[in-house]
């Protein structure tokens, strides 16, 4: 009997420490599969919450988290307004649950959209829209072109459709410098 005893206590304390390796183990593990997420993946698991973006100079953004690309994330304000914000702005984020997406693969499609291709679609449609800078200036006009670093911007009075006559100026913008594009509308065409 007491040789049955010694054996049980001795599996007993090695399945305890069985089970203390296994947790420590998932720690760590946990802890570098958190370690390995972007901000990117966190806020691709708050799709569809309201969020309170901290952006430096711009300012503070609001509303509901539509999308989220490589570097930018699109929020839909009050009365439907899209703001697309430059991640690189973004300071900090309220109103995340605990959920993250998985990180994307390496590759993918989606990896490709980045903030000079949304910018591209926006000159492409010819949309009216305010930029805000990283030091908190802000410009009107429309998107004339779109280049590796930098944006044209034809600077006219938002409630006015980009015309010779109303375009002030023509400005080239580092990309870097975006913090927020917001659509606006345009008088009539």
């Amino acid at each position: 009997m007491r040789w049955e005893q010694l054996f049980a206590d001795l599996q007993a304390q090695f399945e305890a420490e069985e089970a203390a390796v296994e947790l420590a183990e998932a720690g760590s593990r946990a802890r570098s599969e958190i370690g390995a997420l972007t901000l990117g993946d966190r806020l691709r698991g708050g799709v569809g919450l309201p969020l309170v973006l901290s952006c430096g100079g711009a300012g503070t953004v609001a509303g509901t988290l539509v999308d989220v690309g490589t570097d930018w994330l699109l929020v839909e304000g009050d009365g439907a307004r899209q703001s697309l914000v430059a991640t690189a702005a973004v300071r900090s984020v309220s109103g995340l649950g605990r959920r993250t997406a998985a990180p994307e693969a390496a590759g993918s499609v989606r990896g490709r959209l980045d903030l000079r291709r949304a910018l591209r679609g926006l000159a492409r449609d010819r949309s009216a829209v305010q930029i805000v800078l990283d030091d908190g200036g802000v410009l009107t006009g429309t998107l004339d072109r779109v280049g590796a670093d930098y944006v044209d911007l034809a600077e006219h009075p938002a409630d006015l459709p980009r015309r010779s006559e109303a375009v002030r100026g023509v400005r080239a913008i580092v990309i870097g410098a975006i913090a927020v594009v917001r659509t606006v509308t345009a008088g009539p065409v």
